[in-house]
């Protein structure tokens, strides 16, 4: 057997061995992706119109199951409260325990003193819709809105009973990360609560999560054609070196 024959050979397994291990570490992260979605998220459809134009009735989003101790204002969260309705709802965090809420300076909400800008509302309309008298909000327990003011049954429907129109953190499931159906991606972070104490939210893994699953199918389908490329190019660079000695022992 020649030596440009076996390097042949040798080129052949490797490029069978590299394919191999391609499709291999492609599975583990196109599957390992799915399974880390499955229990990082939960997938919800939102019955009304009341968080439009954010999210529309209808729409399919992805919310990050979370201890509703971590939820911070600007969050779009997944709660049920039984003085709400039985169905899980989709609301918008504006107020946690201890803050101060009114509406409207300017036609602006309040949250300890300070006017909030909020370009998610739809346009043309203001805080001012919600017609929110200056209420705090109970410690442990949070005040959420809808982003279509007019016609939301948030807290500012609730606000006389008891917990000033409150919910308790442990209500909530889960914060909505992005829009999936249809396909309007992630959710904007609400950057006009991040100057007050705490913060924002960051936003979940699911672009990782999604990253994972993307990189997984690149490789299994990159690895599987690779294959047999290698296989044939190496069968082609044999045939070619056989006729070239053929033509050297002729002449």
């Amino acid at each position: 057997m020649s030596r440009t024959h076996r390097t042949d050979e040798g080129q052949g397994r490797l490029g069978s061995t590299l394919s191999g291990l391609a499709v291999a570490l492609g599975c583990v992260l196109f599957l390992g992706g799915f399974v880390w979605g499955a229990i990082v998220y939960q997938p919800y459809t939102v019955p009304t119109e009341s968080m439009t134009p954010t999210i529309g009735a209808g729409d399919r989003v992805l919310a990050q199951r979370i201890d509703g101790s971590e939820v911070k204002r600007g969050d779009v969260v997944v709660f049920t409260d039984a003085t709400w309705g039985d169905m899980p709802m989709v609301k918008r965090v504006v107020g946690v325990g201890g803050d101060k809420i009114a509406c409207c300076q300017a036609g602006k909400l309040t949250v300890n003193g300070k006017q909030i800008d909020e370009p998610y509302l739809p346009k043309g309309q203001g805080a001012s819709a919600t017609g929110i008298p200056s209420t705090t909000v109970p410690e442990g327990r949070l005040f959420l809105l809808g982003d279509e003011r007019s016609g939301s049954l948030d807290s500012s429907v609730h606000i006389g009973d008891s917990n000033h129109g409150t919910v308790p953190r442990s209500a909530v499931a889960a914060r909505v990360d992005a829009v999936a159906w249809p396909m309007n991606g992630m959710l904007a972070r609400p950057t006009n609560f991040e100057s007050l104490p705490g913060g924002i939210s960051q936003p979940g893994p699911l672009q990782l999560v999604l990253g994972a699953v993307v990189a997984g199918a690149v490789l299994v389908l990159g690895g599987a054609a690779y294959g047999p490329i290698a296989k044939r190019s190496g069968r082609s660079r044999g045939r070619a070196g056989a006729s070239e000695r053929e033509r050297a022992l002729a002449g």
